[in-house]
């Protein structure tokens, strides 16, 4: 039982426990304290909860719009550099795949033939590559009739994807390339103007994966090409024409080789004393058009006569192709009546003579835009290699290619009634048995080699003229002709840039010549203005 005193203060401790839950400072506490509680649970809420678009625990800040953010940005993600340039790669090769409207991918280890007829036997006009691309333009049977590369042609259609399979499979078949566009590209073995530096060539239309590329030369795998003559997009693989050697022989049928050392004739009769129309050289091509006994009626270049069909002379089948492709040699191909030759490959440049369409011009180096040819411009002083030779192809004036030689038209002097022209149709036909004899500077053999001066002074010579071993002082020897008058037996002479004479040959009619013409060429025939003449002698005195 509690005293008076402690009833006192138990009963005051009641009153002031009352009375501070009404004071508004007990009341402020209270509420502080439930609001800071608050933050904090909301604060521990927002860091358990996942950021938008990553995974719960993945670090980084929650995307979102900032201030000010329109709709569209809203909704769009933000891309990086790398993501953005994987995108546009993949639009361009889906552009490049949706391109053909009847994509044809061949599916080989090596490559596929493309022939000019649906047939094994069709003659072979390009190659598609294991990965290369085509448009299918129609389909009958196991053959395809196609287009690749700007060879338009046909292919065996087993070993080729089609539909849904050939665009899937050639998504990982595009790639950043090069594509050529130009006749003839150099390839370069380092990416400078330089004709020592010239590795290989470039058709129009081929395609070559770009490696890298910088001011102004594009990097290939196998060299450089220059950017000029290229374009350089995201393409498939596609067609190449014929290897240029193997184009020169398929033009041939029924290949014949002509096997002598110097000359076979070609005759208007398949019989022995038949007339003779024309020459094939050493090595020289033809197309066999009819087999008769003994004999084989051809057509080369512009004759079409008859040759021995002896094999101690001619070679056909398998033979003739090995002889084809060890002796097919790059050409320039004249496709004007005249055109000019320069010193140096700019048109700036001095012209020092001009050749014609009629001859096969034998290829020393490929430039961009301009060839230099053999033009027979030999130092007769001291051996050296006179003016250099070249041409334009920028207009498409010529053709660069590998090529065989052929006929060339030739009929024998007729011996005539009168003494002087039976003594011109001997020298004439003494001159030709010597055709494909080698040249050699300085020399005066007529078998085993002689330059140009020695050729036609040892000729003359067995006709009683007496010649210097020099172009330039037989020029001076017997009397001017007019081109219009010259005969069988007279002499041609040529000069290089600067006029002075350094080369002759000698006239054999039907506007043709018989010269020592070069290392190259030996002792052969040539049309009379292969280059300009600049005089015309009679040395023979008639």
């Amino acid at each position: 039982m509690l005293d008076h005193k402690d009833y006192l203060e138990t009963l005051n401790k009641a009153r002031r426990k009352r009375n501070r839950r009404w004071d508004p400072r007990y009341l402020l506490m209270i509420l502080g304290a439930v609001v800071l509680i608050g933050i904090v649970a909301a604060l521990a809420m927002s860091l358990k909860k996942p950021a938008s678009g990553r995974a719960a625990g993945e670090p980084g800040q929650e995307a979102g719009p900032g201030p000010g953010a329109t709709p569209a940005q809203a909704a769009e993600p933000t891309l990086s550099q790398e993501e953005k340039e994987r995108q546009e790669q993949q639009a361009a090769i889906d552009e490049v795949v949706n391109s053909y409207q009847n994509l044809g991918l061949v599916q080989v280890s090596g490559y596929l033939n493309i022939r000019e007829t649906p047939s094994l036997d069709g003659k072979i006009i390009g190659k598609l590559s294991g990965d290369a691309g085509c448009e299918i333009l129609e389909t009958d049977g196991e053959w395809s009739h196609i287009t690749s590369g700007g060879v338009d042609g046909y292919i065996n259609n087993q070993y080729m994807l089609t539909g849904d399979e050939a665009k899937s499979k050639a998504k990982e078949l595009v790639k950043l390339r090069a594509i050529v566009t130009t006749d003839n590209l150099n390839i370069r073995k380092e990416p400078a103007l330089d004709p020592n530096n010239v590795i290989g060539q470039a058709l129009l239309n081929e395609r070559y994966v770009v490696l890298g590329q910088q001011d102004g030369w594009i990097q290939i795998e196998e060299g450089y090409i220059s950017a000029d003559y290229a374009e350089v997009k995201y393409a498939l693989n596609e067609g190449r024409k014929m290897d240029l050697k193997a184009m020169a022989i398929n033009q041939y049928d029924n290949l014949v080789i002509s096997k002598v050392n110097n000359y076979l004739n070609v005759r208007a009769e398949p019989k022995s004393d038949g007339k003779i129309i024309g020459k094939m050289t050493s090595k020289a091509a033809g197309e066999i058009l009819e087999s008769l006994d003994g004999w084989y009626k051809i057509k080369s270049g512009p004759i079409t006569g008859y040759i021995t069909a002896d094999p101690q002379y001619t070679a056909t089948g398998q033979e003739a192709k090995d002889i084809a492709m060890q002796t097919a040699t790059l050409r320039a191909v004249i496709n004007t009546d005249v055109l000019n030759v320069r010193t140096e490959p700019n048109t700036d440049a001095k012209i020092w003579t001009q050749i014609v369409k009629d001859e096969r011009y034998p290829v020393l180096a490929q430039l961009d835009g301009w060839v230099q040819i053999e033009l027979d411009s030999v130092d007769e002083e001291d051996g050296s290699e006179g003016d250099k030779a070249y041409i334009s192809t920028r207009d498409n004036n010529v053709e660069v290619r590998y090529a065989l030689n052929e006929a060339i038209k030739f009929s024998p002097a007729e011996e005539a009634a009168n003494a002087a022209a039976s003594r011109r149709s001997k020298v004439v036909n003494y001159a030709l048995q010597f055709v494909g004899n080698p040249y050699v500077w300085g020399g005066t053999s007529l078998t085993k080699g002689a330059d140009c001066s020695g050729f036609t002074m040892q000729v003359m010579k067995q006709f009683g003229v007496s010649l210097p071993h020099y172009s330039g002082a037989q020029a001076k020897m017997g009397k001017p002709v007019k081109s219009s008058e010259m005969r069988p037996g007279d002499l041609i002479f040529y000069a290089n840039s600067g006029g002075t004479v350094n080369h002759v040959a000698m006239y054999i009619g039907n506007g043709q010549i018989v010269h020592a013409a070069s290392k190259k060429s030996g002792i052969k025939i040539s049309t009379w203005n292969y280059r300009t003449p600049v005089a015309i002698r009679n040395v023979l005195g008639d």
